[in-house]
Order: C-alpha cells, then structure tokens, then sequence
C-alpha cells in the first residue's frame, strides 16, 4: 500500500511546509519556530527533490483486473509473478528502470542507460492458468536476443512457469509468465512471431 504512495511527494510537502514556516517564524522573530523550519525543512525538502530525481512511477495496468483474476491469481501465482507484479506496480527510487536487475542478470541491457522499459501489464488467465504479461518497449535489444535468453529466463523465473515471447511491433514486446499446473515438469520458452 505505501508502494503506491510517493514518498518524494510526502517529503516534498513536509519540507515545504516546514521551510515555509522556518521564514515566517524568522519575519516575526520566532526563533523557536525558525529554527525548527530551517533545520528540519530545508533537509527535507531537499531530500524530497532528490527522491523526485531518482523515482519510477508504478507501471500501469493496460486491462481491469476482474475478481475471477483476482481468485485465480491467490490460487496459483507463483512467488515470482507476486513479486515482479509487487514491485513494478509501486513508486521505487535509485533504480535505473522498472525490472533492472532481472534485466542486467539476463544480459537484456547492453548499457546501463539501454534497458528495455517496462509499459505496461497485464494479469489474464491462460487455458485456466494464471497468467502475468508485462509490455516492453525494447529499442536497443532485438527479439532475437531475448530467444537467445530463453535459458536464463526458464530457470530465473522458474519453476513452475512457462514463458512466452510475443513481438507486439517495432522495438515492442510482451513478455508472459504463465503458471505451469504440472510445475515438477519444467518450464518452456514459446517464441510467437509477428
């Protein structure tokens, strides 16, 4: 729940109103008051921008998430799905990008500065199974790098999910983890193409 809260916003507003007051306090000679203004606010105001500087807003949803969803996903959702859902739908602060170090294990960012950006997701249900797709606008890394991955990406996300390359368009993918019923069999790469 406080993911979704942006905590630069909070720090923003208690340090403007604290710095604020600290001026007051100083044109009526409060120095209680300033003090308490100037040593408080101004530090956290700063820190409020800075946290501004280094933040990423939630990824949205590009579809509703009905209760059936909902059921399904308290049913089967691997760990895995729970956490990549958790942490990109909240605000995060000294990351590069959304997914960063899942990307930088896979080797699906060339440079620091060229990850694939995470757009959009999306929770559906596959042939009754749970399924989790994330949307990736991929400019600097090609489709056929991530079937290269494919690997790396059955044993990171694994076990007991199937993933699936779609290229949705140029430089535009989705990545979908679906949950495997029969988790104890493996996991499989399927590359869709355009």
């Amino acid at each position: 729940m406080f993911g979704r809260i942006p905590l630069s916003g909070i720090c923003l507003t208690i340090g403007s109103i604290l710095t604020t007051m600290g001026f007051i306090a100083y044109a009526y000679d409060n120095a209680t008051l300033n003090l308490v203004g100037f040593f408080y606010g101004v530090p956290i105001l700063l820190g409020g921008l800075a946290l501004k500087a280094s933040e990423l807003e939630p990824v949205p949803y590009t579809e509703d998430i009905t209760d059936d969803i909902l059921e399904l996903r308290k049913q089967q959702a691997t760990v895995t799905q729970n956490k990549i859902r958790k942490d990109i739908t909240r605000f995060c602060y000294g990351q590069e990008a959304h997914f960063d170090q899942a990307l930088k294990f896979l080797r699906l960012a060339p440079t620091d500065d060229e990850f694939p950006i995470v757009t959009g997701l999306r929770e559906t249900e596959t042939n009754g199974a749970y399924t989790l797709t994330l949307k990736f606008d991929s400019p600097y890394v090609p489709i056929e790098v991530w079937q290269e991955r494919h690997e790396q990406m059955t044993r990171y996300f694994g076990p007991g999910v199937d993933v699936k390359i779609t290229p949705t368009g140029e430089d535009q993918l989705e990545l979908t983890l679906i949950t495997n019923q029969l988790a104890g069999e493996g996991n499989q790469l399927t590359v869709v193409s355009s």
